[in-house]
Parts: structure tokens; C-alpha cells; sequence
């Protein structure tokens, strides 16, 4: 069990209903006498908070726990943060499907108050490292919890590109890209490309071509630990963009390689002791239910 003194808030912003549900948890945490601080980016919208404030990053040096409030978006990114500094995040949901964000708000004191007891289960998920060179030169570089993605960018054109697997040649592909998704992922942009549904403790990565222009392309599942590459192919006419969880973005060029592997640092989630993950598919993604409800 870990004593949570230090208690970190992370919202997104642009959303009244994340502010009441930060100012709610705010004065839970104070009359437990815990001291709070908030990121810096949602306390410019919190006039008159009198919290400390940090940049997530130090909240990663600084706390002992991290609530972010609300959609699975804003976990993404506190992850892509504080994975490093191995803080354990807790997600309230203040958006849509909520895969990661599980605790709804109007159960807050009852499961933050479990969590803050000791009652809680930890799940450990990776992230990856992806990397863009150009002549062996690094030119950019990102996180990803969810997925990285080679898609066209703002131009709807075909890529051409090569796939290798642990220095392996596994293919040369013509389609609109390529998703790598984690087991964390694979709920998000990957079931949505026709991906298969990963438990969150499997170790692996799926990848899933997009559009193909081949019907024998198929997504595949690799070991976690594999390290990726995809080159880019010097005929292309298109200027491509990898991007990470949706939220950062590499501009690549043809000829261009583009390296993916698990990240060292893993994300330290914690969930309610009532947490299971096939409910939770049950629930958000309508398993099971009866044609016409």
C-alpha cells in the first residue's frame, strides 16, 4: 500500500463540467488534510483556486498520486508525461467511452476514498518510443501509450512504405498507413481499423494496415519487446506524418525511417478494486446486447 500525501489534479481543458468535478475533488482531498496541486494549464481557467500549481512533469518529481479528470485523451497525455517518473495516475471520467478514466463522478468520494485507503489494484501498462530519422539523423521523436500511426497527413494519398520485424523483411505495402497499436490501444483507432481486442496485461503489439491495396494484407500480432522499423519509400510523391496517441505529430518524407520499441518506463494505472476489463467492454462497447435496445 502507498500513503498518498501529495496529490497531483490534472483536467482538460475547455469543459465546465471538469472544473466542478476538480473544485469537488479539491475540497474532498483538503478536509482529509492532503495537500493538492494543480497543473498549471487548468488553474489559468480556476480563478481564486489557491492550490499550489506545477507543470505535470514536476508533478512527477512531487506527488505521490496524480488524478486526471476526464476523457481517455487527457490520460493519454498526463502519461505521456509522468510514465518516466513511475507516479501512479488515477482516471476520473469526464468523457465518452472511458477505458481509462473508470471512475464515473458521482461515485468520486466512495472509490477515491478506497483508493486513498489502501483498496485498489495496479496495472501496469507500456508505452513506446518511436523515433523519425532522416540520412540516420534523428529528427523526431515521441511517446505513445495507445498507438503510432504512418498515415498521409492532409493529402488522402496511398503510401508506400517497408515493414521490418526485429531486422527482419516482413513486406512492402501500398495503403493509406499503418497503425502500431499497444494492448492499451487496441480498443481505440485500431478496433476501429478491424484490429483484435488485446487484454491489458498481454505482452505484444498488433499492427494494422489501413486500406490496403492488397486483400491478403491482415493485421498481425507481434511480441511486445519487438522492435519495428518502417521505411519509407523514396518513389513516394506524398509527405507523410507519424502520430502518437492523436495528439503529437512527426512530418516524414520519402526515404525517411521510422523506428518503434517499448519504452523502459512503464504507466502505473490504478483502478477500483471492483475494475474488470470485459465489463468494461461489456459496457462501452455494447457486448451482448440485444438487437433493438
Amino acid at each position: 500500500m502507498d500513503y498518498f500525501r501529495n496529490i497531483g489534479l490534472i483536467g482538460r481543458l475547455g469543459s465546465k463540467s471538469v472544473i466542478d468535478t476538480l473544485k469537488h475533488l479539491i475540497r474532498f482531498l483538503g478536509d482529509r488534510g492532503l495537500n493538492t496541486i494543480l497543473d498549471e494549464r487548468i488553474a489559468q481557467v480556476m480563478p481564486g483556486h489557491e492550490q499550489q500549481t506545477s507543470t505535470q512533469k514536476m508533478m512527477g518529481e512531487i506527488c505521490d498520486l496524480v488524478i486526471v479528470v476526464g476523457g481517455d485523451g487527457s490520460l493519454l497525455g498526463a502519461a505521456r508525461s509522468l510514465a518516466q517518473y513511475h507516479v501512479p495516475i488515477l482516471g476520473v471520467n469526464r468523457g465518452n467511452l472511458g477505458f481509462l478514466t473508470d471512475i464515473s463522478p458521482n461515485e468520486i468520494e466512495e472509490k477515491v476514498g478506497e483508493v486513498l485507503a489502501g483498496q485498489y489494484t495496479v496495472d501496469s501498462r507500456f508505452l513506446l518510443d518511436v523515433v523519425v530519422k532522416r540520412d540516420g539523423v534523428p529528427i523526431g521523436e515521441s511517446t505513445a501509450l495507445n498507438d503510432c500511426v504512418l498515415h498521409p497527413g492532409k493529402a488522402a494519398r496511398m503510401i508506400e512504405f517497408e515493414l521490418y520485424i526485429e531486422g527482419q523483411f516482413v513486406y512492402t505495402q501500398k495503403s493509406d498507413g499503418l497503425i502500431i497499436s499497444t494492448p492499451t490501444g487496441s480498443t481505440a483507432y485500431s478496433l476501429s481499423g478491424g484490429g483484435p481486442i488485446m487484454h491489458p496485461k498481454l505482452d505484444a503489439l498488433v499492427l494494422v494496415p489501413m486500406f490496403p491495396h492488397t486483400l491478403s494484407s491482415r493485421p498481425i500480432v507481434v511480441n511486445g519487446n519487438s522492435e519495428l522499423k518502417l521505411v519509407i519509400s523514396p518513389n513516394n510523391g506524398a509527405y507523410p506524418t507519424v502520430s502518437c496517441d492523436g495528439q503529437t505529430d512527426i512530418s516524414c518524407a520519402p526515404g525517411d525511417t521510422i523506428t518503434v520499441h517499448k519504452k523502459p518506463h512503464k504507466l502505473k494505472l490504478l483502478h477500483p478494486l471492483n475494475y474488470d476489463f470485459y465489463s468494461t467492454c461489456r459496457e462501452k462497447l455494447g457486448w451482448g446486447t440485444k438487437l433493438g435496445d
